[in-house]
């Protein structure tokens, strides 16, 4: 290589690649000053520098001048010294020179070989830098290739990988088929950047409302939350942040053209829009579309139960194939949801009725329009009944005072032949407490008005 060929090649590669030339001409010395190692010694202290602008290789051996030689690699006499200096001291050191010129095809080759390195790694850094700012983002590429069930897609400077959980199921591609998909994580790799797509993730749904709907792009209309069973159904909770904008209807667009669009880049996969509600109640209602609630009863608050009535023809829907519409309902919700139509809930009713029915015939002066009394009221627990005094039953309409006296004591005569094992509901007791309170508090102002008329 002819002098100053190697630094206008290097100049010209950090101009087009990035490659700094220092950094290639300090680890071409390196190389050189270990191959001259293996010459005059492994321990040997072998210095190498090359010109920064004709690019001449120098070399030489530094050594220690001392009286008596104990390590010939790395001390020398003083009278070898004088060869170098006219008046060496012990203790200096002193550099002989070393012929590199047989070292140059060392230095091109290892020039070579460092560049090769130096480009990959700067390109696969340069990748990396490029790609990892754009996690979250869309992109599109082509099918290059399939690692087992992988796929390996080409987007131009770098290939990336779409895993088969990141896939949609239903979906099949061929090589060079044109594929959309988001950024989902980009990692350092030792062979360079490993960009993982994804088309399953519900951000991906959000990035194709961004694109095909302009009032989700522009922040009109806020996608709150989406759950997805890829390809096959995704819900969508919407809202809107301006009241002339109705949330569904511009998700939807005219005739349905802005959700087909997106469903069809989806595979088909059905996509519920579900309105945003602050009231918890209306928002389960919502979440189950396209099924129609009908009524929601909060169960637990803190447990965040709810039931869900629904008309007869609409269980199915509600429920959807293998329940997969209430499973993504209660996803969407983070509630434990279940789902009974107005004939389940009424079955339902007859069943609880008939059960308290059945438990309140033990008791002797009860008749069924007496039960029912009773289990209007809340009273269906036998123990409880025993702890009340015929004032508040007779408190009761319908319960005569010698009717009242002989329910309580066939309570209390139940109450001693089975003793209590479990103590009952407490929302449940306090519920008839207040009932018993209520109805008593009713007959003593009706007593009282008949009085004051009867004084009149």
């Amino acid at each position: 290589m002819a002098k100053g060929e190697l630094i206008v090649a290097l100049e010209q590669i950090e101009r087009e690649k990035g490659v700094k030339k220092e950094e290639v001409l300090v680890m071409v010395e390196g190389a050189i000053a270990s191959a001259l190692r293996k010459h005059v010694g492994r321990s040997a202290n072998v210095i190498c520098v090359i010109d920064r602008e004709s690019a001449s290789i120098k070399a030489w051996v530094r050594k220690i001048v001392v009286e008596t030689v104990e390590d010939s690699e790395m001390q020398c006499t003083v009278e070898e010294a004088k060869a170098i200096k006219k008046t060496p001291k012990v203790g200096e050191e002193v550099d002989f020179d070393v012929d590199a010129k047989d070292f140059s095809r060392i230095a091109a080759q290892t020039a070579k070989q460092v560049l090769i390195q130096k480009i990959r790694e700067i390109e696969r850094e340069n990748l990396y830098e490029e790609y990892k700012p754009k996690e979250g983002e869309m992109v599109s590429g082509s099918v290059h290739r399939f690692m087992e069930r992988n796929l390996i897609v080409d987007l131009g400077k770098a290939e990336a990988i779409v895993p088969v959980r990141e896939q949609i199921r239903r979906e099949r591609y061929s090589v060079g088929d044109r594929i959309r998909a988001m950024i989902l994580k980009v990692d350092k790799a030792q062979r360079g950047p490993q960009v993982v797509l994804s088309r399953s993730t519900p951000l991906f749904m959000r990035r194709l409302f961004e694109m095909e709907i302009p009032e989700v792009n522009e922040g009109v209309v806020e996608i709150v939350e989406i759950v997805r069973d890829p390809g096959f159904r995704a819900k969508v909770v919407v809202r809107s942040h301006n009241p002339k904008v109705d949330a569904v209807g511009a998700c939807v667009g005219i005739r349905g053209s802005r959700i087909r669009s997106i469903m069809n880049e989806l595979s088909g996969e059905r996509i519920d829009l579900i309105a945003w509600s602050d009231e918890i109640s209306t928002f389960i209602g919502n979440s189950i579309a396209p099924g129609k609630a009908n009524s929601v009863r909060i169960i637990n608050l803190e447990q965040k139960q709810a039931e869900i009535i629904v008309a007869n023809d609409q269980l199915a829907l509600t429920i959807g194939r293998d329940g997969q519409n209430i499973r993504l309902a209660c996803r969407l919700t983070g509630w434990s949801l279940s789902v009974k139509s107005e004939q389940q809930k009424a079955d339902a009713q007859e069943a609880e009725e008939a059960a308290k029915r059945q438990t309140l015939a033990v008791l002797g002066g009860i008749g069924d329009k007496n039960a029912e009394v009773l289990i209007k009221s809340g009273l269906t627990d036998i123990y409880r009944i025993a702890t009340l005094t015929p004032d508040q039953l007779t408190a009761f309409q319908g319960i005569g005072e010698k009717t009242a006296e002989k329910i309580i004591e066939s309570a209390k005569k139940y109450v001693v032949e089975n003793p209590k094992t479990a103590e009952p509901a407490a929302a449940a007791e306090a519920t008839a407490d207040k009932k018993v309170e209520a109805a008593v508090d009713e007959k003593k102002e009706k007593d009282a008005a008949k009085e004051e008329k009867a004084e009149a």
